[in-house]
């Protein structure tokens, strides 16, 4: 059974995503204190899509700013999500990577 609080968790920072940036499923696990979890990060992001408020699982990207997730959005849908907000997205990658990632342990910091 999916540990609900820790979906929660992830949804919480995924919301905070500014719209035109992006982050990885490794950053918002080390950011919740559980590193080794980047997988139930992507887990977490393939059950959002009842979640309320709305969770904005289009800017969350592997380590390397590839759109692994895309087949779940269905066919080109999370790349134009992206462009949409000024992403640039090449062959299933992010653009520019470094500069639109959001890291949730710097911007969240106390």
């Amino acid at each position: 059974m999916p540990d609900y609080n820790f979906y929660d968790n992830v949804y919480d920072v995924a919301r905070q995503i500014p719209a035109g940036r992006v982050t990885s499923y490794g950053a918002i696990a080390s950011y919740l204190g559980t590193k080794g979890s980047s997988r139930m990060v992507g887990y977490a992001m393939q059950a959002c899509g009842s979640a309320q408020p709305p969770v904005p699982a289009h800017r969350v990207v592997n380590r390397q700013g590839l759109l692994t997730a895309k087949f779940h959005f269905g066919g080109d849908t999370m790349q134009q999500l992206l462009e949409a907000e000024g992403v640039k997205v090449k062959d299933d990658q992010v653009q520019d990577f470094k500069t639109v990632f959001w890291d949730p342990a710097v911007e969240l910091a106390l």
